[in-house]
């Protein structure tokens, strides 16, 4: 058996995946009706909307399955989100990457799989809308072009969801979805035993940025410095908009010297952005640091009350 390889992108697509806030939540009418429909469009006894995990593949929305999930190394929708288009195995037990594969020697006895993957608007695939029969099968280029669209479909439905935890500002995450990422991010540095910490960062003055130049200009000191802070840390750190003129960044598995020198980093391309811009203003933030303690910070909100506090210590020691 093949397992599927990890995609070179892969952080980024887990936080993308993550950001949703869709994972493990009960079935929704709107991505169960493409698969019925893909069900009855194919004639097939299964159909899906999978979403490829760290270690699972779990379905948003599956007809003709009991199973609320399988393991990522034995899935087929794992091998589909490595390419651009669709995924088409026409006979799992006369393919050698497929054949002794636990879906197709047991249940649910797969013969014929075709999977079309499902991309966020800036790329990253997390997961496909697929269809399996239990009999090999081709598809012609009809068939090809109503799976692609089906698969359309669903990304629109996730791009909603994905409105719903998304500044649509920044494209940075929003309250919302920075909660569900923070808390799951923090729930893996406890178990694992991990170093984090918070960064709550507030823009001074910029009040004063919209009363003199506008709110358009307000926007775009909002927009450049989160553009700043996505070039000052890792991808794997969660960045947030909580609101107004509010940031945060999560950075787990740092240490203190790496955390000194990411803000020392941050406050050069400020300045560097300040010196450059020559916009009439310039940008200047306050930041409350607070490394993540498990017995102090049972969860994320507790953890964000105490940076929110040490940043107002920080813009009180400027001013």
């Amino acid at each position: 058996m093949q397992k599927p390889a990890i995609p070179d992108d892969e952080p980024a697509r887990l936080r993308a995946l993550r950001a949703l806030d869709v994972l493990d939540t009960p079935a929704e009418e709107r991505f169960d009706r493409l698969t019925r429909l893909a069900k009855r469009l194919f004639g097939v006894p299964i159909a899906l909307v999978s979403l490829v995990d760290e270690n699972r593949q779990w379905f948003k929305s599956r007809q003709g399955l009991k199973a609320c999930e399988t393991p990522r190394d034995v899935s087929f929708c794992g091998h589909t989100i490595l390419g651009d288009d669709i995924f088409l195995v026409a006979d799992a037990a006369a393919d050698p990457r497929f054949r002794d594969n636990p879906l197709v020697t047991g249940e649910p006895h797969i013969r014929f799989y075709a999977g079309c993957p499902l991309a966020t608007p800036d790329g990253h695939k997390i997961g496909t809308l697929c269809i399996i029969d239990r009999q090999s099968r081709e598809l012609d280029d009809e068939d090809l072009t109503v799976l692609r669209d089906l698969a359309r479909m669903a990304e629109q439905e996730l791009a909603a969801v994905r409105l719903a935890t998304m500044d649509e500002l920044t494209l940075l995450s929003n309250r919302r979805g920075f909660e569900s990422l923070a808390g799951q991010t923090l729930g893996l540095c406890r178990r694992l035993d991990r170093p984090a910490a918070l960064l709550f960062f507030d823009l001074d003055g910029f009040k004063a940025i919209n009363d003199r130049f506008g709110h358009a200009e307000g926007d775009h000191a909002l927009e450049r410095f989160a553009q700043i802070l996505q070039q000052t840390f890792r991808e794997s750190d969660v960045l947030a908009r909580l609101g107004g003129d509010e940031f945060v960044a999560l950075v787990s598995n740092c240490s203190g010297h790496e955390l000194d020198a990411a803000l020392q980093r941050l406050a050069r391309t400020v300045e560097q952005y300040n010196r450059q811009a020559q916009r009439g203003y310039d940008i200047v933030y306050s930041v409350g640091p607070v490394l993540f303690e498990p017995d102090r910070h049972p969860d994320i909100r507790a953890l964000l009350t105490e940076a929110d506090a040490r940043m107002y210590q920080d813009k009180n020691r400027e001013r």
